[in-house]
């Protein structure tokens, strides 16, 4: 949905999907930190009234104050903003059950301000959740429950969005990825992941690819380029299973080392 703007300054986006499970799977889902740890970025809560949510997005902490807390309804959240001068942004979290064993997840991002400096910074949220939703979907319908771990790496280079990505589909597949897609990546000896592309998305100068992980370990990988003060080429690997915690270990060197390799450092070159 388009940014609204409110009379008393309240500016907001609002994105919604419609997910499977019942509202105690998807609570466990969107309120717990091992739930959102399982589709969204690596994250620990209290969840309460008063308690604390912070999420690692790997290049930094995001630590948020819990405002409401009604289990299995919704609850708020309450951060810093993004940028130094940012209005504090203010998170809410909705679930509503559907029929057919599904229900819908709203999300509404927030802040307070007199002017549109910072309407740039709010609508780019509305693009980066639906990836994440699909995270989310395919984690409640394949492993809701299981263990999870994640592999988060990210990598900046002073090349343009649109050269990063095609650096990195190039290593991904043959030419240009293509929705229901088988891919085989080799990212080190005795290293390679396969699977099938489920998508290619859009976010605004950037690209995504989402993928189902199939080995070495069973999954979801979600990778791509976008614009972040600069050019950052971004990967995200959820494995799951009760070797979860393992499999994370044993991706994440070979991972990184094939990432700097694609986009080294300036003291690298």
């Amino acid at each position: 949905m388009p940014l609204k703007r409110e009379p008393d300054g309240r500016r907001s986006v609002q994105v919604e999907t419609i997910v499977p499970g019942t509202p105690e799977q998807v609570w466990q889902a969107i309120a717990s930190g091992p739930g959102i740890s399982a589709w969204f970025v690596p994250t620990t809560m209290d969840g309460k009234a008063g308690g604390t949510m912070s999420c690692d997005f790997g290049s930094g902490i995001s630590t948020a104050k819990i405002t409401a807390w009604q289990p299995l309804v919704r609850y708020c959240t309450e951060s810093d903003g993004w940028m130094p001068g940012m209005p504090s942004i203010a998170t809410e979290w909705s679930i509503e059950a559907l029929d057919g064993g599904t229900c819908r997840l709203r999300v509404v991002n927030s802040l307070f301000a007199s002017t549109d400096d910072w309407d740039g910074q709010l609508e780019g949220t509305e693009s980066g959740w639906p990836s994440y939703f699909r995270v989310l979907r395919r984690y409640l319908e394949h492993f809701a429950g299981q263990s999870s771990a994640q592999v988060v790496l990210n990598a900046m280079t002073s090349e343009p969005v649109a050269a990063a990505w095609q650096r990195l589909a190039a290593t991904f597949t043959t030419g240009e990825p293509r929705p229901g897609e088988r891919f085989t990546l080799t990212v080190a000896p005795g290293c390679t992941l396969t699977g099938r592309v489920e998508s290619l998305d859009p976010h605004g100068d950037g690209r995504s690819i989402f993928a189902h992980l199939e080995a070495p370990h069973a999954g979801t990988l979600f990778l791509g380029a976008f614009p972040c003060g600069g050019s950052m080429a971004s990967l995200q690997a959820y494995v799951y299973g009760t070797d979860a915690a393992r499999s994370a270990d044993e991706l994440r060197p070979p991972l990184a080392s094939w990432l700097d390799t694609l986009f080294p450092t300036p003291a690298a070159s």
